[in-house]
């Protein structure tokens, strides 16, 4: 297993080695620019290492239109009422301290070529190095009769904001007898043991409330998923009765929703829920996908030595819009990955010391009060991928002391990436 304290945490990752021969920064301008597209976890860390250890060496401009960010990391902690919406929502302004400029609009389009990056006010941002962390988007259609305006019925809360809010309201209005379908998403997606941690903060509001007659039906497309044997242990555990997961071998297959009348038709059966939960399955942010830095999968392929584009040697993907190898898509992942892009842009406009890539995560998961599991894990770069060089899981049996623990290194944790990220 393997602790991690705060202190450790923000030292983070070192970085990769240079390699290739590439453009050098514009000589009429006084300092090398790098633009920042998106501030999650993983773009907001880039723009913040690549800043500050510059020194001011290197200007950073980071381009995200919300003045504040809702992580999606805890968000499920906020359905099961143990944290409230201001614990995971962060300002921007204590990143302008260590030299990033913050421009709160959308980019609407990269211009490859001319190496600019067009804002949503028509205007344009050069650079010499540019970080694409634009997240997720959703696939609407790979639900049949799911949409985005079905998303207002049937929410997907996979993106923080208004549908985390409207599916908490939607399940703290639910009366005992209610039924609960969730549509789980096809891999790859953002934060795999993500919806089955929802399941069990949804099966804790309901057990809070003393519900004995509602019960939640998973609909996966997969036939396993992240911690499946946790998951599964602590919902007998906890919630005994309440939770039903079905593979495709015994649902035949999700033929569609349909939002009007709450229903969700698999093989076996028609289900009429009170509320839906559908998860999509996703792809990468569309700036990226318009930008060409997407392949035929719908995500982004990097080299996972220094997390540059494999389609363009002077943009960088880090976080969910990559193909990240044997790395989950996580938050811990994105600040691992935005630290190596960072140090290896530093080591190319500032000349700055650079190191082999190394690349850590961990995912915690909280299925009852004081009763959280971990899986995590070190990666290389290897064998063309970010490969897992280590690994660890919890264990089936363990304490109900061992679990508190994990509990409170999952909120130590927290305040440290939020500091690491945001601060």
């Amino acid at each position: 297993m393997i602790a991690i304290d705060r202190r450790q945490w923000l030292a983070g990752a070192g970085a990769t080695a240079l390699g290739a021969a590439l453009a050098t920064p514009a000589l009429a301008q006084a300092k090398p620019r790098v633009v920042v597209i998106g501030g999650g976890p993983g773009g907001a860390t880039a723009a913040k290492y690549i800043a500050k250890d510059s020194n001011g060496a290197i200007e950073v401009a980071l381009v995200e239109p919300q003045r504040q960010f809702t992580t999606c990391f805890h968000s499920n902690l906020f359905l099961g009422g143990f944290r409230d919406w201001n614990s995971i929502t962060h300002s921007y302004d204590k990143l302008a301290p260590h030299g990033v400029k913050l421009v709160h609009q959308a980019a609407a389009a990269i211009d490859r070529d001319k190496k600019t990056v067009r804002l949503a006010d028509g205007s344009e941002m050069a650079y010499d190095r540019l970080v694409v962390a634009p997240g997720i988007d959703i696939r609407f259609d790979s639900v049949p009769g799911y949409s985005e305006a079905a998303a207002e019925i049937m929410p997907h809360a996979w993106k923080p904001g208004p549908q985390t809010q409207l599916l908490k309201r939607q399940l703290d209005a639910l009366s005992d007898g209610a039924l609960i379908v969730m549509v789980a998403p096809p891999n790859p997606y953002r934060c795999p043991p993500g919806p089955y941690e929802r399941v069990s903060m949804m099966a804790h509001v309901l057990k809070s409330k003393g519900h004995r007659n509602s019960r939640i039906v998973v609909l996966d497309p997969k036939e396993t998923f992240s911690k499946q044997g946790l998951f599964q242990e602590g919902w007998e555990k906890h919630y005994p009765g309440m939770v039903e997961w079905q593979d495709p071998k015994m649902h035949g297959g999700i033929k569609g929703v349909d939002p009007s009348a709450m229903t969700v038709k698999t093989d076996l059966e028609t289900y009429k829920a009170q509320l839906v939960n559908v998860i999509p399955a996703q792809m990468a942010g569309k700036i990226a996908r318009d930008a060409g830095l997407a392949n035929q999968t719908g995500w982004c392929p990097i080299d996972p030595a220094s997390m540059r584009s494999a389609n363009d040697p002077n943009i960088y993907v880090v976080g969910d819009a990559c193909i990240p190898g044997d790395m989950p898509k996580s938050a811990f992942s994105a600040n691992s990955q935005a630290k190596v892009a960072a140090m290896t842009i530093r080591g190319e406009l500032a000349q700055a010391r650079t190191f082999p890539a190394r690349y850590t995560n961990t995912c915690w998961s909280l299925i009852a009060p004081d009763d959280t599991v971990k899986v995590g894990g070190a990666y290389e770069a290897k064998d063309g991928k970010i490969a897992a060089v280590s690994t660890f899981v919890s264990q089936k049996g363990e304490t109900a002391e061992l679990r508190r623990q994990t509990q409170e290194e999952n909120m130590g944790w927290y305040a440290g990436i939020a500091a690491d990220v945001f601060g």
